[in-house]
């Protein structure tokens, strides 16, 4: 996939009111009471951040269109893969990806705190996540990325000690608080990880990507 970046896209009113398929009034009746959060021009005109048009789209189970899957698609950084794990696994796992996915800038976050740096900061699209990282809670940390649509909708890995055939194709968890997880999480791998298994993965949702994106 090609280095794009990740772009802010701002829209007027009328284009927020154009992609929900109603008139202009009533989406700035939405700015005014509360519910689309919005900010104002020198002119006085109406201008809402992509994070917060797909939070409002999202939070009302709005289908979604070509538009609304670019807004999305716009707010993740398609570019940057994120690692959560520990040190000595995570570096590991670091000069492996680095490797395979040279298309990527590949960051690291060793712990829970960092993993809440890196989401807020970089915005990964795409995640590895260590299901034994300890001090969080998987499960809720996952289902939080879920709910909140400013963090781009990014692919999460789940990378467990399981080793039976399960969701996804890939493999399931080892034990109840993973499998809370594996159902919300995209793809799960089983340690260590199959790199090949992985590259095939990442080459299918980098088609959906370049799909969504030129829809």
């Amino acid at each position: 996939m090609a280095k794009s970046g990740r772009r802010v896209r701002i829209f007027s009113a009328l284009e927020v009111a154009n992609i929900c398929g109603v008139v202009n009034q009533t989406a700035i009746n939405w700015i005014r009471n509360g519910h689309l959060k919005a900010f104002t021009t020198p002119g006085g005109q109406y201008r809402i951040y992509a994070k917060d048009l797909a939070a409002f789209l999202d939070k009302r189970g709005m289908s979604a269109s070509g538009e609304v899957l670019q807004v999305i698609i716009e707010n993740a950084n398609w570019d940057t893969f994120l690692i959560a794990a520990e040190q000595s696994e995570n570096d590991n796992l670091k000069n492996q990806l680095g490797n395979l996915l040279t298309n990527y800038t590949v960051i690291q976050a060793y712990d829970w705190f960092e993993i809440g740096m890196k989401f807020s900061g970089e915005k990964p699209g795409f995640v590895l996540l260590d299901a034994d990282l300890p001090g969080g809670d998987v499960s809720k940390f996952i289902h939080t990325v879920r709910e909140d649509p400013s963090f781009g909708k990014p692919f999460i890995f789940l990378l467990t000690s399981g080793n039976t055939a399960g969701v996804n194709g890939v493999s399931s968890a080892s034990s109840a608080s993973e499998g809370s997880a594996s159902i919300q999480s995209d793809f799960i791998f089983t340690k260590p990880l199959d790199l090949n298994k992985l590259e095939v993965t990442m080459k299918i949702l980098e088609r959906q990507i370049d799909v969504a994106a030129s829809a």
